[in-house]
């Protein structure tokens, strides 16, 4: 019952849901709201309006008195291409199924403060990732140049619905925290090469009774998993969760507020599914086995965030972010295991990953006047991503940004936000087994617009 009504409040949340939002730090989109865009991401230590429940929800009790509503949407669009270094052949990800691309997530939240308490509820895409290289390039290849004609692609989203407190100390000080229900759902089609399936073998990544099974087939030449659902909200696997953050702020002068945050691990059932998993065969072609499959372990990071503003004078303000995030403990492999129906075996496989924990830098100003408000700002993360594990479906490497935007207030006390950034192309190669066959090299560079409306009252 308690996860029906979960998947419930999702589906109301996301009724004009289409697509997801592809992520540009690793999963994580680089700000939530039109405002915090607009700032580079900074939303620490400033008023961003009812997004900043989900960085700091002290923030809360920087907003007006009274209750309001925000609405928004983000819209992502993602030039990725994937190069075979030894053949020169060039795959790009576009919009070869209903499944992916451009991306489009919408956004809620109720915000309530009077006195010193404030509080917020909402739902919002945290993050997600998508490809969509379809089944006749060199990806859908098995070993020794055999085309299968099998899909490689992937779409992930992830979905937090905080439900958020802060509360104003004194004239200096506010705390808050909130606690997130979190849903998670992955679709993937992934092609391993023979190759690829011997290493994984090789090195214990791979185990199982159907290592067997594949083994005694008379010309092995990969292996497929496809775990899809093409439907806009629902997935292949998808599991429920849990997560929360604690922050506060503090007035250091009258122009100055400092704040910090702390954004626990989620904890995550495991994502489970039904699954196909074909043994691309020289001789017998190919044998698709149905099963159920989950991954396991599979969580957005724990980070924590450090920022401050300034206003300049009554029309100027500037803000900055500085945010370790966590991705070490969070993604060390792709744990996938997969049980084929009617006793037939099983087997279970270790993707390497080995994120690296990542620091980024936020960094934001804005320019008021009259209605009108103007910003813009800048955002750049270390690589948490290593070349030796990258996956051509799983491209998240850009880490530089530059955004803009603009807020107008209605003279009725309403207002409308606006947002863009840029994510600058980044390129990553990778000619390392288990995660790739042949050498490749993937650049990925994507431009993101964010709209929002706040309707007081």
């Amino acid at each position: 019952m308690k996860k029906f009504a979960l998947h419930a409040v999702a589906t109301v949340a996301l009724l004009a849901f289409s697509h997801p939002a592809s992520s540009t730090d690793v999963f994580r989109l680089e700000g939530y709201g039109a405002v915090s865009r607009g700032l580079g991401g900074a939303a620490t230590a400033v008023d961003v309006g009812a997004p900043g429940m989900m960085t700091n929800p002290a923030t809360l009790s920087l907003i007006k008195e009274g209750a309001s509503v925000h609405l928004g949407l983000d819209m992502v669009n993602t030039d990725i291409d994937v190069r075979n270094q030894a053949t020169g052949e060039v795959v790009s990800s576009n919009s070869h199924s209903h499944n992916r691309g451009p991306y489009v997530a919408p956004e809620a939240a109720f915000v309530y403060r009077r006195g010193a308490l404030a509080l917020g509820v909402g739902a919002f895409a945290q993050g997600g990732l998508g490809t969509e290289y379809g089944n006749s390039s060199f990806l859908s290849r098995a070993t020794g140049a055999l085309e299968s004609g099998l899909e490689n692609s992937s779409r992930l989203l992830v979905l937090s619905i905080p439900f958020a407190v802060s509360y104003a100390v004194d004239e200096r000080l506010t705390i808050g925290g909130s606690l997130d229900a979190v849903w998670q759902g992955l679709n993937l089609e992934l092609l391993l090469g023979a190759d690829q399936v011997g290493s994984l073998i090789g090195s214990g990544r791979a185990s199982g009774s159907l290592i067997g099974v594949l083994a005694g087939l008379p010309d092995l030449r990969g292996a497929h998993f496809s775990l899809t659902r093409d439907q806009p909200l629902n997935s292949g696997v998808d599991a429920w969760g849990f997560g929360g953050r604690v922050g506060l702020t503090y007035k250091a002068t009258d122009a100055t507020l400092l704040g910090v945050a702390y954004t626990l691990e989620a904890s995550m059932e495991d994502m489970k599914g039904r699954a196909t998993l074909t043994a691309v065969d020289g001789a017998a072609g190919q044998i698709p086995l149905n099963g159920r499959i989950k991954l396991r372990d599979f969580k957005m990071p724990a980070h924590v965030d450090f920022g401050v503003s300034h206003r300049i004078d009554s029309r100027w303000l500037v803000a900055a972010d500085i945010s370790r995030v966590f991705w070490r403990h969070a993604m060390k492999d792709i744990n996938v295991g997969f049980v084929a129906d009617g006793g037939i075996g099983n087997i279970d496989i270790l993707l390497p990953q080995g994120y690296r924990d990542q620091t980024v830098l936020s960094v934001g100003m804005a320019y008021g006047v009259d209605n009108w408000t103007w910003r813009g700002g800048f955002r750049i993360a270390s690589q948490a991503l290593r070349s030796e594990t990258l996956f051509a479906v799983i491209p998240a490497i850009p880490r530089k940004h530059l955004s803009a935007g603009l807020s107008y207030n209605f003279p009725a006390g309403s207002r409308i936000d606006v947002a863009y950034s840029h994510a600058f192309k980044q390129s990553m190669s990778n000619s390392t087994l288990p995660n790739t066959s042949d050498p490749i090299s993937i650049s990925h560079s994507q431009n993101n617009m964010s709209l929002a409306y706040v309707l007081p009252f």
